[in-house]
């Protein structure tokens, strides 16, 4: 395959990732570091960190959009962002000292377990007493619903904190926006309505993903002729994705993502037990 046939393949892939990153929140890398490592033989360490350059520009692209729809609640993001920072340090340091075929094996292992996360999610019912943390420190808002903006109260955010640090943590090892963890926190722990989790989500990872992706470029794991085409690609799909976002059901959407990443998560982890990557 020549360079360009190669770049070109890449593009387009790296496009679809970004669009199915930005209507779910769990951020392309799901979708690109298997692509990457499964399709175009690249080493795991490198489609990692091309993963984590685009899952910034996934995240700059979509919160964008989202931002001005009034979707994104910036104070949970934020609030939140502080322990997923901290465990993304954490991800990066240990994935630069583990063998590609456990890191591959790991990463199926991940993906297994987004898929199950996908189809499980239910809402919980809003009984019980709005977190008195959440309270003092405003995190409650509103989303814009047919005919105005709906309020709603949050729940649980210490819990939701504390589990920002797992997510933070699979971020920096495996080049994920670890957005499953970070949608499910705040769609059953904190309950935000489901497309304010979204969006928070795709706000978040392309903090964590930079502070991860900062130690990467340092152990020289960033190759600019690989990241290119991916960023690129998964920047346009992410301005896709977050126009596609509004007129999309969530149901079928989850249905459909969890029996993708289900595939590619049982050839991942085959892969890694054979060598053959």
């Amino acid at each position: 395959m020549s360079v360009i046939i190669f770049t070109l393949c890449v593009l387009v892939g790296s496009i679809l990732a970004g669009i199915v990153g930005a209507l779910t929140g769990l951020g392309g890398g799901v979708i690109l570091v298997p692509m990457l490592v499964l399709l175009f033989k690249v080493n795991v360490h490198y489609a990692v960190g091309a993963s984590l350059m685009s899952v910034i520009a996934t995240s700059s692209g979509a919160t964008v959009a989202y931002l001005r729809e009034g979707y994104t609640n910036l104070r949970v993001g934020m609030f939140l962002q502080v322990a997923a920072a901290a465990g993304a340090l954490v991800g990066a340091f240990i994935a630069a000292r583990i063998h590609a075929r456990e890191l591959t094996i790991l990463f199926g292992i991940t993906l297994l377990f987004s898929a199950w996360l996908s189809l499980r999610r239910k809402r919980q019912s809003a009984a019980g007493s709005p977190d008195k943390l959440a309270h003092r420190l405003r995190l409650s808002g509103s989303y814009p619903v047919s005919g105005g903006r709906q309020e709603y109260q949050i729940y649980n955010s210490s819990g939701a904190f504390a589990l920002m640090l797992g997510a933070g943590t699979l971020s920096g090892l495996l080049g994920i926006g670890s957005g499953s963890v970070k949608v499910l926190a705040m769609d059953q722990m904190m309950r935000l309505p489901y497309k304010v989790s979204t969006t928070t989500s795709n706000f978040m990872i392309g903090i964590t993903a930079a502070v991860s992706a900062a130690l990467y470029i340092s152990l020289g794991y960033i190759d600019p002729g690989l990241t290119m085409p991916v960023m690129l690609g998964v920047l346009t799909g992410a301005m896709i994705g977050a126009r596609l976002l509004m007129k999309t059901r969530a149901t079928s959407l989850r249905v459909l993502f969890s029996v993708v990443i289900l595939v590619l998560a049982i050839e991942m982890i085959y892969s890694g037990l054979t060598g053959r990557f």
